[in-house]
């Protein structure tokens, strides 16, 4: 088959031979990837941000697929069923996943990002699936793969680690700063629980209207001189935000989510960071301000999917670019520079036509 292969830091990826994987555990299935995407993570593996990652390890955590092979102790799925391949994988068995924390599970090293990370992943062709049964989801009748791609990783790291771990109320002011795909589905999930203001924070106006497309209320250009101002003013009494969500990793950002909270408001970091970030919390204690962070757990892919079934989530929304397999150098470089090409999500399927 052929597959996206990580070479090392500072070096392009090629779309190359692999051996077809095979099952190895029972609880294991064999999936054929029907449609996949690109994620930020994958580019900071290849610039070698995680030296963790070993040479030859097939990229991506995020993937449609139909199974074609099942293990012994797999039951209640089935060759032929289409499933959603999410990028954190359940035991069901270790104390993280019975407590619904699947990010930590204690199977393979620890977490439960494994995918492209610490295990061949999804930008191929058949994909190794472990613990199937208490990982994937069934993709419903009716719905397409793009509809559920983004279920995968963006639109649950935004809801979870953002929405979530933010303590989102009715009525909540709401600013999300960065307007890539995981401060979109945060964006997208706010409005869900009943958020009265949902304000985009970026320097890109191109990303910050298809926020404003998506559910935002209101924009402000982080490149202004007083736009700490111009967020605070937009809460009801201009104290500063109920829910300030960093989702783009770097200090900046996060300094500014502790300029634009309000007393007793919460912080949800959501950005993946790759440098320490002050945190002052010499100002910032007498403000009662709580801060949240961590690894999607993708415990509520069920909770979106009902919430896509419904109309209520138009997941495929996140979607502004498509390729074929045979075009994943030319997608991957397109995601590496999608500021320039007003690039949020890229779709990359075997078969375009029935994947959208």
């Amino acid at each position: 088959m052929k597959a996206y292969v990580y070479h090392g830091p500072d070096q392009k990826g090629a779309w190359e031979e692999v051996p077809n994987p095979t099952i190895l555990e029972p609880t294991d299935v064999i999936a054929r990837v029907d449609t996949t995407t690109i994620c930020g993570t994958d580019l900071h593996i290849l610039k070698g941000d995680c030296p963790e990652v070993d040479h030859g390890r097939i990229l991506g955590h995020e993937a449609v697929g139909t199974i074609t092979e099942v293990g012994s102790a797999v039951t209640d799925l089935k060759v032929g069923d289409r499933i959603i391949i999410p990028a954190v994988t359940s035991c069901g068995k270790c104390s993280y996943c019975k407590a619904n924390q699947p990010s930590h599970c204690q199977t393979v090293g620890g977490v439960g990002w494994i995918f492209g990370y610490m295990i061949d992943g999804t930008q191929a062709e058949y994909v190794r699936v472990p613990y199937a049964e208490t990982s994937v989801h069934l993709v419903p009748e009716g719905l397409s793969d793009e509809d559920v791609l983004f279920l995968t990783d963006a639109l649950p790291t935004g809801f979870e680690i953002g929405i979530l771990n933010g303590h989102t109320k009715p009525g909540d002011t709401v600013a999300v700063v960065g307007a890539g795909p995981v401060g979109l589905g945060a964006i997208m999930t706010a409005n869900l629980c009943g958020a009265g203001r949902v304000i985009t924070v970026d320097f890109d106006d191109n990303r910050m209207n298809k926020a404003l497309e998506l559910g935002a209320t209101d924009k402000v250009n982080a490149g202004d001189p007083d736009f700490i101002e111009k967020i605070k003013a937009l809460s009801p009494d201009g104290l500063g935000v109920d829910v300030a969500i960093e989702a783009v990793g770097v200090p900046q950002t996060f300094e500014t989510c502790t300029k634009i909270v309000r007393p007793y408001g919460n912080i949800a970091n959501a950005g993946v960071h790759g440098k320490p970030v002050e945190l002052p919390l010499n100002t910032m204690w007498i403000s009662n301000v709580s801060i949240n962070m961590g690894l999607v757990n993708c415990n509520t892919v069920g909770n979106l999917l009902n919430m896509v079934r419904s109309g209520r989530l138009n997941a495929k929304a996140m979607a502004t670019h498509r390729f074929t397999f045979d075009q994943f150098e030319e997608a991957y470089d397109l995601f590496s520079h999608a500021a320039e090409h007003n690039v949020v999500k890229v779709v990359i399927s075997r078969n375009p036509e029935v994947a959208a």
